[in-house]
């Protein structure tokens, strides 16, 4: 059979001149001093103290007093106090032979007060608000910073060697770190934030950006630039954690839907782990152990139902990828997801039925050994190896069409709330959770608490785990990984869980004989409904 048919034969796939300006006297008068010609007396008002060779001078300053045309204009007259018979210094003091002395001491003074006083308002200031001032600027220096940090899957011990590092390099901030239960942590966290007392930093997972766009902050060029997202993460994640350019999350991890296979009943029937949707529904078939009554006791694969298989959201959306249906508008593809969905249900209808509604949980019935092929997540090997810890499986790449070898992604990133009031220390830790070493100390870390630590998000360090064969897998896909808001287990009680409702609907009703078309006009209708409030 054809691989690009295994779901329908009918595929679609300016300058003016100054006046000049006259020098000063050599010697200017001292204040309110009048002026006299060479050979003439003061006609000021002030005393002049008499010299023994000068009694008869005050009368004849009187005469030249009566006489107006022998005075001479107070602002044309000339000091002279080179005259022998006046000195308007006192008896004993000295005076200079050109008077330079009579200007300077008064000027001398006033400049030796003026300085004093400046001296005493420098000193009053520095006394009075340096201390206030220096004070406060040390502290905005020195301010320490905390900054709440949500987490989901990681234990405190874990995340304390990585948050420890950011901490002995910014000395000034300090990481509080919270793990958060699954459970209403979405709504928990929208509200927290909208009312002030939410997260500096949190963790949300890759479908709820339109969830979350009211509460989730642009990262700045300081945190990642675009060139550096672009290179050092899958395009999954470009697609998932951008919104008009700017970048709205870092992750820490990848994962991809992964095909598990029972090694041991796979070689008792003589089969490989199968590459296509063929050789899967052939080896499905072959695996599958019923009674005499009809009943499974061993399925093949968990496929068919809905509501008692694992991750059946992310199975389905790896088939409407696959066979080229548009999930955000399944009405422009309708043939492509009916096809789609009809090939799934077929696993648990008719005669040939490998699976049914009657069987445990999938991750149940595959760490019990009772199911042969389940398709899980990275997370899943620990819950399977916690039930049954001798179970002999193996990890390998999901089926896939000729040429269409894309998978499913879920996967976690950390973002900072726009409401966070610090919001450069939050982007400075942000920058930190995305570099290289960082990353690998992280992984180090959980691989001491578990058999791995989450698959790197990095394109960079996915060849560090091929020697791990079962985590290797979740990464080496993720280069064509998409990403579907058709998601199970984010127990976001939101868009995921609205639109898993209306696919599990769709589910249902084909396996009561609802035709495969008539379930996806409606299931179409359902999503355009629950994103257009989005």
């Amino acid at each position: 059979m054809d691989d690009n048919t295994i779901f329908s034969r009918k595929q679609n796939n300016g300058v003016s001149s100054s006046p000049e300006v006259q020098p000063p006297p050599q010697n200017p008068p001292l204040p309110n001093q009048p002026q006299a010609q060479s050979g003439q007396e003061f006609t000021g008002e002030f005393v002049i103290a008499p010299s023994p060779s000068a009694q008869s001078e005050p009368v004849q300053a009187q005469k030249q007093a009566d006489n107006p045309s022998q005075q001479k204009s107070f602002l044309s007259a000339k000091p002279d106090f080179s005259t022998s018979g006046a000195s308007i210094f006192k008896p004993g003091q000295q005076s200079s032979s050109n008077g330079k002395h009579s200007s300077f001491l008064p000027s001398l003074i006033i400049k030796t007060l003026l300085g004093i006083v400046v001296v005493i308002a420098i000193a009053f200031f520095l006394l009075r608000f340096a201390p206030s001032f220096f004070s406060n600027v040390t502290k905005t220096k020195s301010e320490n910073v905390t900054l709440t940090y949500w987490g989901l899957w990681e234990d405190a011990g874990v995340m304390q060697s990585i948050t420890s590092d950011f901490q002995r390099q910014n000395p000034t901030i300090k990481i509080s770190y919270e793990k958060k239960d699954i459970k209403q942590y979405r709504e928990s966290l929208v509200t927290r934030i909208q009312n002030g007392s939410g997260p500096d930093i949190f963790r949300f997972h890759n479908t709820w950006l339109p969830q979350l766009a009211n509460v989730l902050l642009p990262l700045s060029t300081d945190a990642i630039r675009k060139d550096d997202f672009k290179k050092w993460f899958y395009p999954v994640m470009q697609t998932d954690l951008t919104r008009s350019g700017a970048i709205y999350g870092i992750p820490l991890q990848v994962d991809t839907l992964s095909l598990f296979v029972n090694t041991d009943a796979l070689q008792a029937a003589g089969v490989q782990p199968p590459t296509t949707w063929e050789d899967f529904t052939k080896t499905a078939r072959i695996l599958t152990v019923k009674n005499q009554d009809g009943k499974i006791q061993t399925a093949g694969a968990a496929m068919g139902t809905f509501d008692n298989i694992t991750h059946a959201p992310d199975i389905i959306s790896l088939l409407l990828v696959q066979n080229g249906a548009n999930i955000n508008d399944l009405s422009s593809t309708s043939k492509n997801a009916s096809d789609s969905l009809d090939f799934y249900t077929s696993f648990a209808k008719g005669d040939a039925t490998v699976w049914d509604d009657t069987l445990d949980p999938s991750y149940l019935a595959f760490a019990k050994g009772n199911l042969a092929m389940y398709f899980g997540y990275s997370w899943d090997v620990f819950t399977i190896k916690a039930i049954n810890p001798q179970l002999n499986f193996q990890v390998v790449s999901v089926p896939h069409l000729q040429d269409r070898t894309m998978t499913i992604a879920s996967y976690w990133s950390e973002g900072v709330s726009v409401k966070s009031k610090h919001q450069k220390e939050a982007m400075l830790f942000m920058k930190f959770l995305s570099q290289k070493d960082v990353a690998q100390r992280l992984y180090v870390e959980e691989a001491k608490k578990r058999l791995f630590g989450e698959p790197y998000a990095r394109v960079d360090l996915a060849d560090l785990l091929k020697t791990n064969a079962l985590v290797y897998p979740f990464v080496s896909q993720a280069k064509d990984a998409r990403s579907s808001f058709f998601a199970g287990n984010t127990f976001d009680n939101g868009l995921n869980e609205q639109m898993n409702g209306y696919l599990g609907n769709a589910v249902r009703s084909i396996l009561s004989n609802t035709s495969p078309q008539s379930a996806v006009d409606t299931l179409a209708k359902g999503v355009n409904q629950i994103l257009s409030r989005y």
